[in-house]
């Protein structure tokens, strides 16, 4: 079985990290704005209308780009939360076409510039939990997801968003060893994917999206612990049936298909009550989880009637 809390080890590189080290929120906030004057033009190829504060930022401060962009959970590229920086950049990612089949009404393998014509890009500050109880908080650029589904046409039937990570071992060296059964899978229930919240990230502060971050297209859930979030999409397809997914695959007793962020449910192996801010050294003060990791007041109901140490 493999393991996937390591912060042990892993934690120690970024060890000499403060809360120093954290963008401000007013030098951030600054950032933005320049940004909005520009017309979005940071965003490259990718770039949409000028990006405006979203209803569902947080006050938190970013997590510094150093922090986001080095202390990573990318298995493609190996097990140490280092390997993704270390490796990914041998990742081709142009060309890119994602292929959306099942129940929708114009399925095909879109080209990446296709799929993004007409998308509003937008930039939210999210929350963001691992199932490990480390946390950060990440200026994702983006869109939302429900646009996407709503371009190809979801056909009645469908009740599940099933997604799948790009397999080439000869650019991924961690898909060389069996470590997971590759591809990585994800999925979701429709009324979550079409959550306001649920975000196609296309980059991060303003850039496109680095490779070791899952470019150029990854899910972004915020509610649920980080591995929902799958990365480097090349297969979005619609289904009628809960769809597999890797973790659950892997361990259905540790991993559930909703991963929901939960303080009152442990992991079989540790305790989610609590978590590690990434950016305040190995030593960092512990803070208290949120349930659904602070968007309760967004997504609360999807869930409401479900036990949700049952269903986690």
């Amino acid at each position: 079985m493999v393991e996937r809390c390591e912060e042990t080890d892993d934690m120690a590189f970024r060890s000499d990290l403060k809360y120093s080290d954290v963008t401000p929120k007013a030098d951030y906030l600054n950032r933005r704005q320049i940004m909005a004057a520009a017309g979005g033009a940071a965003l490259g190829a990718i770039a949409g209308p000028a990006l405006a504060a979203s209803p569902y930022d947080t006050d938190l401060a970013p997590n510094t780009l150093e922090d986001i962009t080095s202390y990573n959970n990318f298995y493609e590229f190996g097990t140490s939360k280092s390997d993704p920086a270390r490796y990914a950049g041998a990742l081709t990612t142009d060309p890119w076409s994602v292929r959306i089949d099942g129940l929708v009404e114009r399925p095909g393998t879109y080209d990446l510039a296709d799929l993004l014509k007409g998308m509003d890009i937008e930039e939210r500050i999210y929350r963001f939990r691992c199932v490990e109880a480390w946390s950060m908080v990440v200026p994702w650029n983006g869109f939302q997801l429900s646009q996407l589904l709503e371009k190809v046409g979801v056909q009645s039937g469908a009740k599940y968003v099933y997604f799948e990570t790009l397999v080439r071992p000869e650019e991924m060296p961690g898909q060389k060893r069996r470590l997971l059964d590759w591809p990585y899978r994800e999925g979701l229930r429709l009324d979550e994917a079409m959550n306001p919240l649920t975000l196609i990230a296309t980059g991060l502060y303003g850039e496109v999206l680095p490779n070791q971050n899952g470019a150029p297209l990854r899910l972004v859930v915020p509610w649920k612990y980080g591995f929902k979030s799958i990365k480097s999409i090349v297969r979005i397809s619609l289904t009628d049936k809960q769809p597999p997914t890797t973790w659950n695959m892997q361990n259905p007793r540790e991993y559930g298909f909703y991963s929901n962020v939960n303080p009152q449910v442990d992991h079989p192996r540790w305790s989610q009550a609590t978590e590690r801010r990434i950016g305040g050294g190995l030593f960092s003060r512990r803070q208290e989880t949120l349930m659904f990791n602070g968007y309760g007041e967004w997504v609360a109901d999807l869930y409401k009637g479900m036990d949700l140490a049952k269903y986690f």
